[in-house]
């Protein structure tokens, strides 16, 4: 009997319709366009205006659009993993709130939350439910509305984040296609160089927190350059290794769009030449859980039914991590 794999069979996205410029973000804070289009590769990130909207406004397009591309509706799902790092409320989960707004009435759900890594722990997580036989359809989402924890003040951190969400629908698949491999890492003693300071147990929300714009990104640009720029290469790297994969055997390398410098490093690292290497980030920025499934999303057409792709990402946290998949449709 073929081993069962959890195979992509149908990705979407969505991005809101409001484009901030870098010219715009000059007249808000001391930048300029060269000197962050050089740095970061961004030029344009996509902002959700509107009362009221949360990220799970956000993925609800982009899964309704999933549901008709595949030809089913979202009472056949069993399972929504929902990656987000700025979920709807603290409680209760954005997957359950998703559920509700696209009628998904037999699927549990719920959110997980490894910042940028996230997309890609949801990924190997719910390829779980998949290869054990417990689930036929599952749904993981990377999203989210970054621009509610930006300080559009903060030169380091303003200008590199944005608003997205794609989604990816995993079913088993036994022609060998599917998420193959996949290695995931952490390390706590990164919490200093990227963090939300307040908001949460250890600093709730106080009246002195707001006024310290305790709420949003904090980055040590610098530091969080140097650990990402090894640990993503370097993973992305090993797993290619470990399943004898030479840099000819990809088809497409899939990074996560936070720096332009970071996925250069790694296609530098796994030999990777840059016509293999998916970029959107000067269209759409750090969309944090969003980053790879837009790129998924967007390349779709080209991708082909046994396609060797390599996904790597890193975040706060820190997390870091590659998933070797095979195209599957």
């Amino acid at each position: 009997m073929s081993k069962i794999h959890a195979a992509i069979t149908a990705v979407h996205g969505y991005v809101p319709d409001y484009i901030l410029t870098n010219q715009e973000l000059e007249t808000m804070v001391d930048t300029n366009d060269e000197w962050i289009t050089t740095r970061t590769g961004i030029k344009e990130r996509r902002i959700l205006k509107g009362e009221g909207l949360g990220t799970s406004d956000l993925a609800v397009p982009a899964v309704e659009a999933l549901l008709k591309k595949r030809g089913i509706s979202a009472n056949e799902l069993d399972l929504i993993i929902f990656c987000t790092t700025t979920p709807d409320r603290v409680f209760p989960a954005t997957a359950n709130i998703l559920a509700d707004k696209i009628g998904a009435k037999n699927a549990w759900g719920y959110d997980l939350q490894a910042a940028c890594s996230g997309f890609l722990f949801g990924l190997a997580t719910g390829s779980q439910f998949i290869e054990s036989g417990k689930h036929k359809k599952v749904l993981v989402i990377g999203g989210d509305k970054m621009s509610s924890i930006t300080n559009y003040e903060d030169r380091a951190t303003c200008i590199i984040f944005g608003d997205g969400c794609g989604a990816v629908l995993l079913e088993p698949n036994d022609e060998g296609n599917g998420i193959i491999d996949s290695i995931l890492r952490s390390d706590g003693s990164g919490v200093p160089y990227l963090h939300q300071k307040a908001g949460g147990s250890v600093k709730p929300a106080t009246h002195e927190t707001v006024d310290a714009r305790e709420h949003f990104a904090y980055q040590e640009g610098q530091a969080v350059f140097k650990f990402a720029v090894t640990k993503m290469a370097d993973v992305a790297a090993e797993v290619m290794e470990r399943n004898q994969l030479q840099s000819e055997d990809i088809a497409w390398l899939v990074p996560h769009q936070a720096n332009k410098r970071i996925i250069d490093a790694t296609a530098n690292r796994t030999g990777v030449t840059a016509d293999k290497v998916i970029i959107n980030i000067e269209k759409y920025g750090n969309t944090t859980n969003g980053t790879i499934p837009l790129c998924l999303w967007e390349w779709e057409d080209k991708f082909k039914k046994g396609d060797n792709l390599i996904l790597a990402a890193f975040g706060g946290g820190f997390t870091w991590g590659s998933i070797y998949l095979k195209w599957a449709y």
